[in-house]
């Protein structure tokens, strides 16, 4: 299962940053497959993700939790909960910080709180590419003086560049052990949420000036068909009449759009061809209802 007499090592690295910090892509990146959401919009993902990567002896359970901001809203209380939780359960902590936004006051915020996570921590400056060198060793050297990091990587998480190297170090650093989960495995998610993780992320793409970030995808069901071919269905909630018009678009074309490409990426990750069904549902405040919290895995604030 493993490279020749070495023994194996496995364990949890819970990856935090400020919300758009690239916490998506570079899970993705690790994993080398798609296993979260990636969007421009802030706080896309939502509940805690979990990728896995193997490199040399090593099985490394990335955990991608939402981004840590100020919750002003029932919904964002419960993501920054389970951000925290997450990073809490882990062996490691990687805390991700966007260089281009370093001054920001969510970044100084995570930085003081960090001290309350007895576990050992690294540091991965994101987006390299964006600053002057000369700028990027001043914030090296101001975010390794606020917090205590065994390393520090300097990674640009949408190219690919430096990923690697935390993959080779954490080969090294993660507790001995057996791996948890199959050598193909990349992800635990189940396909079904998945895939209404995969329609939500192109719902963004086509429509982040126009709707809100509270829209939720729910896979309502996935049939197996007898030439191999699964038949999904998936409903599409928003809080009001308008967004629902907006989703559609004019003679129903935005939701076919959005619907097409969701297929070909569903497709890819269940490895079959997929028939894809969307449709688009009016439920005034869902963000209120304790059962959509459980369908997206989180825990419902009271409050």
């Amino acid at each position: 299962m493993s490279e020749a007499n070495q023994p194996t090592r496995c364990g949890f690295v819970a990856l935090i940053g400020a919300p758009n910090a690239g916490k998506s892509t570079l899970l993705n990146q690790l994993v080398g497959a798609k296993v979260s959401i990636v969007s421009r919009k802030v706080q896309t993902t939502r509940t805690q993700v979990r990728g896995i990567a193997l490199s040399g002896p090593a099985q490394v359970i990335f955990v991608d939790t939402p981004g840590i901001f100020a919750p002003k809203r029932r919904l964002d209380r419960a993501m920054v909960t389970s951000a925290w939780g997450g990073a809490t359960d882990a062996d490691l902590i990687g805390v991700l910080i966007d260089v281009a936004r370093f001054e920001h006051e969510e970044n100084t915020a995570l930085l003081e709180k960090l001290s309350e996570l007895k576990q050992p921590k690294f540091l991965i400056l994101n987006k390299i590419d964006t600053v002057a060198k000369e700028k990027l060793l001043e914030i090296t050297a101001k975010v390794n003086e606020l917090g205590q990091f065994e390393a520090t990587f300097m990674v640009a998480a949408l190219t690919g560049y430096g990923v690697k190297d935390i993959l080779v170090w954490l080969e090294k650093r993660l507790p001995l052990g057996p791996w948890l989960y199959p050598e193909d495995q990349i992800s635990d998610a189940p396909l079904r949420f998945l895939a209404a993780e995969i329609t939500r992320e192109k719902i963004f793409e086509r429509l982040h000036d126009e709707l809100p970030y509270r829209s939720t995808v729910e896979t309502e069901s996935w049939q197996q068909r007898p030439d191999g071919s699964v038949r999904i269905e998936q409903t599409i909630y928003v809080e009001r009449e308008g967004q629902r018009k907006i989703v559609l678009g004019e003679g129903g074309q935005t939701i076919k759009a959005i619907g097409q490409k969701a297929r070909v990426e569903i497709s890819e990750a269940a490895e079959a061809k997929v028939h894809l069904f969307l449709f688009v549902k009016v439920r005034e405040n869902w963000s209120d209802d304790p059962e959509r919290y459980r369908e997206m895995g989180l825990e419902f604030p009271k409050g």
